[in-house]
C-alpha cells in the first residue's frame, strides 16, 4: 500500500536528505585530500544525522506552519463560530485551502441572500407605509375639513363622515389582512377540515361580487353546468377566501365586456383542480414570480386606484400551501390570466 505524507513530512525528508549529501560531500572531500576516514563510521554517522536533522526540521516547520495557520483558524472562528471553534487545526495547506474555499463561499451565499432580503425589507416597509398612508391621509383631510367649519352644514358633515368611514373601514381591512398573513407566515393556520362541494362555494362567491363584476360588464360563469356536487375536503371558510380573492383580482385586472370563468376537474384519483380564468390584460412573464410576495402589485398605480390590501395573492398562497396543495399561474399579455390551485377529492 501507498503511504500517503503530509507535504510538511515531505518537506522534510527532502531537505535532511540534501543536507546530508551535503554534510556527505564535505566528509568525502575531508577524506580525500586531508585523513583517511573509516568509511563504515561515516555511513553510520551519515544515518544518525539524517534522521537527527529530519526530525529536527519536521518539528520546526511544523511549529512554524501550525502557528500560522491557527492564527488564520482564529481569524476565521471570529466570523463563524460555529464551523471553525472545535475543529483540529491541521497544517495540510491543501486541507486549509479547501476549508477557506467552503467558508468563502458559504460566506458569499450569505451576504446574497442578506442583500436579497434587505430589499425585499425595504421594498416592503415602503409598500406598508404606502397603503397605510392613503386612508389616513383621506381620513384626516374630512375630519380637519369638519373642524375647520364644515360640521355647521348637516349634508357636508353626514357626507364626510361617511366617508372617513370608509377610510377606517380600509385600515380595518390592511390591518386584518396584515395579522392573518403574519399568523400564516409563523404557520398558526389552524385548519378546520371539513366535505363541503366546491361548486357551491364557487356560486357563493359569484352570488357576492355578482354587483361589482356588473360594474365593469364582465361575466361570472363556470365553464360547465355542474349539476351533481364535487366533494373535497379541506377547511371551507379558507377555500371560499382563496377563491374569493382570486374572483376579486380577476374582476379587477379584468377588462369590460370580459369573462371570469372558474372550471373544476379531476386532476388525479384522489385530487381536483379549480381554475379561474380571465381575458383580462394579462401578466407579464418577469412579474409572475413576484405574483405571491405581500403588497407586490403588476400595475403600481392602477391596482391601488381599485383598492384591496395588496395581500390577497399572498394569503392565498400560504392557505392553499396549509393545505399541502399547489397553485399555479399561467398568463399571456392580451390574452388573459389563469390561477389554478389543487384540493383533496371525496366521495
Amino acid at each position: 500500500m501507498q503511504l500517503k505524507f503530509k507535504k510538511s513530512y515531505k518537506f522534510a525528508l527532502k531537505s535532511s536528505l540534501y543536507v546530508t549529501l551535503f554534510f556527505l560531500a564535505t566528509i568525502f572531500l575531508y577524506h580525500y585530500f586531508v585523513q583517511q576516514l573509516n568509511l563504515l563510521i561515516v555511513f553510520a554517522f551519515s544515518l544518525v544525522f539524517y534522521a537527527a536533522t529530519f526530525f529536527l526540521i519536521q518539528f520546526r516547520v511544523e511549529h512554524f506552519i501550525y502557528k500560522r495557520v491557527k492564527k488564520i483558524y482564529d481569524d476565521v472562528s471570529l466570523l463563524e463560530t460555529t464551523s471553525y471553534v472545535n475543529q483540529p487545526v491541521t497544517t495540510d495547506m491543501a486541507t486549509l485551502t479547501k476549508e477557506v474555499k467552503k467558508f468563502a463561499r458559504d460566506k458569499k451565499l450569505e451576504i446574497e441572500t442578506l442583500k436579497i432580503r434587505e430589499e425585499y425589507r425595504k421594498e416592503f416597509l415602503g409598500n406598508v407605509s404606502h397603503e397605510l398612508k392613503t386612508p389616513l391621509f383621506t381620513i384626516q383631510g374630512y375630519l380637519l375639513t369638519l373642524l375647520d367649519g364644515a360640521m355647521e352644514d348637516k349634508n357636508i358633515r353626514k357626507k364626510y363622515l361617511e366617508r372617513a368611514e370608509k377610510g377606517v373601514e380600509r385600515l380595518i381591512y390592511i390591518v386584518k389582512d396584515l395579522d392573518m398573513i403574519t399568523k400564516l407566515e409563523v404557520g398558526e393556520i389552524n385548519l378546520d377540515v371539513t366535505r363541503f362541494d366546491i361548486v357551491e362555494v364557487v356560486q357563493n362567491v359569484f352570488d357576492l361580487f355578482e354587483m361589482k363584476a356588473a360594474n365593469k360588464n364582465i361575466t361570472l360563469t363556470f365553464d360547465n353546468k355542474y349539476v351533481k356536487p364535487i366533494w373535497v375536503m379541506a377547511d371551507q371558510e379558507k377555500i371560499q377566501q382563496v377563491v374569493t380573492n382570486l374572483v376579486v383580482n380577476s374582476i379587477k385586472y379584468g377588462k369590460k365586456g370580459g369573462t371570469t370563468e372558474v372550471g373544476i376537474e379531476d386532476l388525479t384519483k384522489n385530487k381536483v383542480i379549480v381554475r379561474i380564468t380571465d381575458n383580462g390584460e394579462g401578466i407579464e412573464k418577469q412579474n409572475i414570480s413576484r405574483l405571491f410576495e405581500r403588497f407586490y402589485r403588476v400595475d403600481k398605480s392602477g391596482a391601488r386606484s381599485e383598492g384591496g390590501s395588496g395581500l390577497g395573492l399572498a394569503i392565498v398562497k400560504h392557505i392553499i400551501e396549509g393545505h399541502d396543495e399547489k397553485i399555479y399561474v399561467e398568463s399571456q399579455i392580451g390574452v388573459g390570466s389563469e390561477f389554478s390551485f389543487t384540493l383533496e377529492k371525496t366521495k
